[in-house]
């Protein structure tokens, strides 16, 4: 098995912050958060028969109900095949409802059903205790600095800014 690099000791921060090597390892812990994350919420889906695209989506729609299809697409970034197959999945275990928008009847939008509200909670439940004990750890003043990160990275908010 070849020799795995992950983090390693931190980069000199006040000096070196920007240094490929730093910047590597912030990617790696981005990557594996993300995962660690993801896996707190696995039971839930798996016992949906649901994985983390379903997740991702159920998250979105929950943040943004009535949320159309199109403005799912922009937060994802996905294929619109693969879209359609994680909503099918979703609308058919009536998890998601899709409304006709009422301005424009072309336009459809996305509402969570009282079970998927229940299962949209019930992820967030089980990633909630580690993303708060992270945050408790780090103090104010470095979650700021994480969401300046985070922001930094996803680019400009008003694109992905959910309403809730």
């Amino acid at each position: 098995m070849p020799d795995v690099k992950f983090g390693g000791a931190p980069p000199d921060t006040r000096t070196l912050y920007l240094s490929d090597e730093a910047l590597r390892q912030g990617l790696d812990l981005l990557f594996v958060a993300a995962r660690e994350a993801s896996e707190k919420s696995a039971a839930p889906l798996t016992d949906a028969g649901l994985g983390r695209a379903h997740a991702r989506a159920l998250h979105f729609i929950a943040r943004n109900p009535g949320l159309s299809v199109a403005e799912l697409l922009g937060f994802l970034r996905v294929t619109k095949q693969s879209l359609n197959r994680v909503l099918n999945d979703l609308l058919k275990n009536g998890l998601v409802e899709r409304k006709t928008g009422m301005q424009d009847r072309r336009t459809r939008r996305l509402e969570l059903t009282p079970a998927g509200k229940m299962l949209a909670d019930a992820v967030w439940k089980a990633q909630r205790p580690i993303i708060a004990a992270a945050f408790r750890a780090a103090g104010q003043d470095a979650v700021a600095g994480y969401r300046k990160v985070m922001i930094g990275i996803a680019g400009d908010p008003e694109r992905w800014r959910t309403k809730a």
